[in-house]
């Protein structure tokens, strides 16, 4: 075989083939198409849990607004007046009292209208007698529940009203009358109220809602359009008896549009020329009535928006999976062409010529020795690596715990004077100065505990609350923390009365005039007449805050001092500055360094006003504040 054939024979790698990528596809689309469908039914059981929760507020406010009108028709019933209107021959006056009264209870109960019918069915007097559509002299005998009371003494019937045309509850109650005689009273109750807040619902994204009774015809509904619609189509010979009872007008009795989908557990809702929706029907019995209330829960964006969800994820993941397995088999594919090829050449090689195969081979074991070696390397490489990231975290956590440990400092100190005073004070028996060092040292004691929870929440967000702050109760608590590091440095303190409200967080804005005030003792340690200066003014709708000092200045004009990890002193960490100017950026101001008239730095911090100040609020303070322009 020529040499020059052979390796062209070595190189001609076979193609992959076209199954394995069709599997992966097949397999993409079914962990989709799984994903899917688990995701829907879960998102369909949360709406369902919902929606169940939902329908029962619906029931119970339904049978509240019943319940209202439930106990009149009896207690009227009882009334000897309106017993006396239903007799033979009632004295006009006293049907005019009547109607007086019925319409007064109207008004008061939200009862539509009440009225007194006689024994014949026609009624002798109304809450809306007077009125155009009075129901005095219209008949009632054909109503059932006319005749239900007059039998049982009481009844109740929805229908549409003969002489009004509204749709509505008749309670009925039978009256005895003087001589024997018998009589009803009426409280008709509308639901207008409740259908407007269930279609005010619907229309902002809410549930269908509506009550049927034991024929499956609606009596109420948020949808118009639905009222005296049918749940199933309603019978010829009661629909007849509907007609002779004038119960609904007349209305079709239509069936609603309503078609089952989804196995049965969802309904499509038609509105007209609207495309139909996806809906998911619950329905509850109405306690003390035949009624039953139905709502109907779109199902729609959130579903679809879960499935897709989970479609999108099931099929990345399944497809770098493939991906994954398609590079390994690749990989070993390649892996067992290229020892194939090693070992044609090598058998060539041994045939051509004899005396080369043991150099061969000894090459060969020094190629597997280096491969072992650089294995061996670049284990150690790894683990050379993760003991050095896990001592850089070492050294992070300890530079944070000497900054807390300095920032805790302070407070300790000044708690310690503060205890030291309070002592010889209760020794001298002047109590109440000696309650202001303890107020103060019980301060200070919160002040530790603000500082470790600032400490913790370095690397979070703020949690975005911005309250009215008095700024000067915030520097003069901010310089009880640093007390103990002014004494025998000059403290110019220039604090407005009142004090200017920002708005943020106390605490926050404690960090950072702490922060900026350490900065400049820090930056007049070693000067011969060391002055700190801190100002608090008001520049049109912003408060503006001043921390100045007479120290060596900023380098480079204090282009860098604000970007994290940037540092000139021994052991900083770098990152105050920084996180100052993310709590002064978080409630809407803005901090800069420049050079202060002393000659060393000024930090200029400004936030927004508050709107108004709190009512009552005053400009809390240490007890024993820096005096203004003397050393402390």
């Amino acid at each position: 075989m020529p040499r020059g054939a052979a390796v062209t024979g070595w190189r001609a790698l076979p193609r992959s083939p076209a199954l394995p990528w069709l599997l992966g596809l097949a397999a993409v689309l079914a962990a989709a198409v799984l994903a899917g469908r688990h995701a829907e039914r879960a998102a369909l059981a949360d709406v369902r849990r919902s929606a169940t929760a939902t329908l029962a507020l619906h029931v119970a406010a339904f049978r509240t607004e019943m319940q209202k009108q439930g106990s009149l028709p009896l207690a009227l019933a009882s009334d000897p007046e309106i017993a006396a209107v239903v007799g033979a021959s009632p004295d006009p006056a006293l049907v005019a009292r009547v109607d007086d009264r019925l319409a007064e209870i109207a008004r008061a109960s939200g009862a539509a209208v009440v009225y007194v019918i006689r024994r014949d069915g026609r009624a002798v007097a109304a809450s809306n007698a007077g009125e155009p559509g009075s129901f005095v002299g219209a008949m009632y005998a054909f109503r059932p529940y006319f005749q239900q009371a007059l039998a049982e003494g009481a009844g109740r019937q929805f229908a549409l009203g003969t002489v009004s045309g509204r749709p509505g509850l008749y309670l009925s109650r039978r009256v005895a009358g003087p001589g024997g005689q018998t009589g009803v009273v009426v409280v008709k109750v509308e639901f207008d109220a409740i259908e407007a807040a269930w279609r005010k619902g619907a229309e902002t994204g809410g549930e269908t809602v509506m009550v049927t009774d034991p024929r499956g015809i609606v009596l109420v509904a948020s949808e118009p359009a639905w009222r005296f619609g049918a749940l199933r189509p309603v019978p010829d010979d009661e629909r007849r008896l509907i007609r002779e009872r004038l119960e609904f007008g007349e209305a079709p009795l239509q069936a609603l549009p309503l078609h089952p989908a989804a196995n049965g557990t969802l309904v499509r809702v038609g509105h007209g020329a609207e495309p139909a929706r996806l809906a998911m029907p619950l329905d509850a019995a109405i306690p003390g009535t035949t009624w039953r209330l139905h709502t109907l829960t779109r199902i729609g964006v959130a579903v679809a928006r879960e499935r897709i969800q989970a479609q999108v994820i099931a099929g990345l993941m399944v497809g770098l999976a493939c991906l994954g397995l398609a590079e390994i088999v690749g990989r070993r594919r390649r892996l067992r062409a290229s020892l194939a090829e090693a070992a044609a050449r090598r058998t060539e090689l041994e045939a051509r010529v004899r005396e080369r195969t043991r150099a061969l081979t000894e090459a060969n074991q020094k190629l597997k020795g280096e491969i072992a070696e650089r294995r061996r390397a670049e284990a150690e490489r790894q683990r050379l690596g993760r003991e050095l990231a896990h001592a850089g975290r070492l050294a992070a956590l300890g530079q944070f715990a000497a900054s807390m440990a300095h920032e805790i400092n302070q407070p300790l100190a000044a708690i310690r004077s503060y205890a030291d005073n309070a002592g010889i004070l209760i020794q001298r028996e002047r109590l109440p100065e000696a309650s202001e060092n303890l107020a103060a040292v019980g301060r200070l004691t919160e002040r530790i505990a603000g500082l470790t929870r600032q400490l913790k929440g370095f690397a979070r967000k703020a949690s975005g609350r911005r309250d009215p702050v008095a700024l000067a109760g915030v520097v003069r608590s901010s310089l009880e923390v640093v007390d103990g590091r002014l004494a025998g440095i000059t403290l110019d303190l220039a604090l407005p009365e009142p004090s200017p409200y920002v708005l943020g967080e106390g605490p926050r804005l404690e960090q950072v005039v702490v922060n900026l005030v350490q900065n400049a003792l820090d930056a007049v340690a070693g000067v011969t007449e060391p002055r700190v200066a801190v100002t608090v003014r008001v520049a049109g709708e912003r408060a503006v805050l001043e921390v100045g000092d007479n120290g060596g200045g900023l380098p480079d004009g204090g282009a860098q001092v604000f970007d994290a990890f940037f540092t000139t002193k021994t052991g900083g960490l770098g990152l105050g500055l920084a996180i100052s100017r993310g709590i002064v950026e978080d409630y809407g101001g803005s901090v800069s360094a420049g050079a202060s008239p002393a000659g060393g730095a000024l930090f200029r911090v400004e936030l927004p006003l508050a709107p108004t100040p709190p009512a009552g609020s005053g400009t809390p303070g240490p007890r024993k504040p820096a005096t203004e322009g003397t050393a402390a």
